[in-house]
């Protein structure tokens, strides 16, 4: 039996930087994956690295997590684009909550401003006339997260992680974890596996939220920020059964990524027209142009939601020495390096960064 001193279980981006973390606090790392690395939520994810202030909690892990991209970009395949973010206001109304965004983010350390509607269209021609304003956010970034999930694979698998990637962990074990050829791996146990989290802890709920993404062709310079509606919070956060809002990005390579869409109670990966149709319509009714662009794919994921819109993160709660980092929806690309320090900061016993009480798994099981 192979001792280790962490074996991480989900090797989407999330369990890739923990894996990563890990390593490079010269723990002896395992890491497994059934299927491609970064090929889950992490594929369904458009990339976005944006704090979010909706929650004090949230917005704090996000403003943790952003510190630590910083470290990657200038690496050439994260395709790290500091585009910046413009959120867009529809009515006068949407406005009105735009100051306080400014400061919360001012608090946090997060540059912002808001901008008037001659500078909207000064900063996005092609938006649709009428629109009154919104709030850019400057140094905000967009990465290709399969890559990234691939690159810290192989920062950890350069630290001496051993990768057992095609194999899938099927039962915890009283030392550790049991693989599918039945091979036992012994040590403290990391679950990342997102919306497959209760099969290995049934404790922990978890809902998976359905989202469809589209990608054109390239049409370099035709957006230039990355685009969200003011409600998009609402809608990325809410508990409709089904939601869409505007956001678009402008990838380094000259496409654009148009989203978003999520569904509850979706269990099949097939592309829904009428959920499209409805993504879409609400991406050209803001930004009219791209009805004459070239798609090139349109994909759909499950992205994992908890019942309180946070992650878990730290220890499970129901079992000695297993460890959980899963459930953050639309953000687990922005908070993946911060989820990580956290939750390695605590197994070491080290007091962490940021508060984690917010994000233990134990909150739902009092």
């Amino acid at each position: 039996m192979n001792h280790y001193d962490l074996i991480v279980i989900g090797a989407g981006i999330v369990g890739a930087a923990c894996a990563e973390c890990a390593a490079r606090e010269g723990l002896r790392v395992a890491i497994i994956e059934p299927g491609p690395v970064g090929g889950g939520a992490t594929a369904a994810a458009m990339g976005h690295l944006v704090a979010m202030d909706d929650d004090p909690a949230e917005l704090a892990l996000s403003r943790y997590s952003l510190a630590l991209w910083e470290r990657f970009a200038d690496l050439p395949q994260a395709e790290f684009s500091r585009c910046g973010t413009l959120w867009v206001a529809r009515e006068p109304r949407e406005l009105d909550g735009v100051a306080a965004k400014v400061a919360r983010l001012a608090a946090a350390g997060v540059r912002a401003r808001q901008v008037d509607g001659d500078e909207l269209y000064r900063l996005e021609p092609e938006l649709v006339p009428g629109l009154c304003g919104g709030m850019l956010v400057p140094e905000e970034a967009v990465v290709y997260p399969p890559r990234v999930a691939l690159h810290l694979l192989e920062l950890a698998q350069a630290l001496g992680a051993d990768a057992f990637i095609g194999h899938r962990a099927v039962a915890l074990t009283a030392a550790g974890a049991r693989l599918d050829d039945g091979r036992e791996l012994a040590g403290p146990v990391l679950i990342a596996t997102g919306c497959a989290l209760p099969e290995l802890l049934p404790q922990l709920p978890m809902r998976a939220r359905k989202g469809h993404l589209v990608i054109t062709e390239r049409y370099p310079g035709r957006v230039r920020h990355q685009l969200l509606e003011l409600g998009y919070a609402d809608s990325a956060h809410g508990d409709a059964d089904s939601s869409v809002a505007f956001n678009v990005q402008p990838r380094p390579t000259g496409q654009i990524l148009i989203g978003s869409s999520r569904e509850f109670g979706a269990s099949d990966r097939a592309v829904s027209m009428p959920m499209l149709q409805r993504m879409l319509e609400r991406a050209f009714a803001f930004l009219p142009m791209l009805r004459e662009l070239q798609a090139l794919r349109v994909w759909t994921g499950f992205r994992p939601t908890t019942a309180d819109g946070r992650p878990y993160i730290g220890a499970a709660g129901v079992r000695e020495d297993t460890w959980v980092a899963a459930g953050h929806e639309g953000l687990g690309v922005t908070t993946a390096l911060g989820t990580a320090q956290l939750l390695i900061d605590q197994l070491l016993q080290r007091a962490p960064a940021i508060d984690p009480a917010p994000f233990l798994p134990a909150r739902v099981l009092r």
